[in-house]
């Protein structure tokens, strides 16, 4: 319900768009429109991608992830998983379940709730993890923008510029970076 809530709430031609939402047989679900393409994690499996390719793909998320911040809204687990590539190029971010109010009492004037998670808990995905994520720090756009960076650098180079043997391994390397 959170996803759809934060999802729903954002109009822009690079996210996915929340028809319904609600529970059946005490089960949760969500209904979106139909993607017809693959996630650019299946798109990266083909090989690293030309640089002009890679920019185009950036341009559309940071389209995404602009509205959403306008909204109040960070995504918080920015990654090639949370990224459908339709055949023609055209890109729909997905999974804004672990978004959250960026800054509480901006979004709640905007009529967003928070996340369920705590300021302090570290939700997302290691190896795109910000710093102050992986720190369990208070969280601004600029967080979206660093997990957006480790996209790209994947898109480009073939490989995340974080990784490690183990999560915690992986945000040892980020938080020595950030140093």
């Amino acid at each position: 319900h959170q996803e759809a809530r934060a999802a729903s709430g954002l109009n822009h031609p690079h996210i996915v768009v929340v028809h319904d939402f609600g529970n059946l047989d005490a089960r949760p679900f969500i209904v979106t429109e139909f993607v017809d393409g693959q996630t650019l994690r299946a798109h990266l499996a083909h090989g690293r991608l030309p640089v002009g390719e890679a920019l185009n793909i950036g341009v559309q998320i940071a389209g995404a992830l602009g509205a959403a911040h306008a909204r109040g809204l960070v995504h918080r687990d920015i990654k090639p998983e949370n990224v459908m590539v339709r055949p023609d190029g055209y890109v729909k971010v997905l999974d804004f379940g672990l978004a959250k109010a960026a800054v509480a009492d901006e979004a709640s004037d905007r009529g967003i709730t928070p996340s369920l998670t705590h300021i302090s808990s570290v939700a997302g995905t290691p190896r795109y993890m910000s710093p102050e994520q992986a720190r369990g720090l208070p969280l601004d756009a600029s967080s979206d923008v660093w997990s957006l960076g480790v996209v790209l650098y994947e898109l480009i180079a073939g490989h995340a510029p974080f990784d490690g043997a183990t999560a915690a391994d992986t945000i040892a390397a980020i938080l020595h970076t950030a140093l």
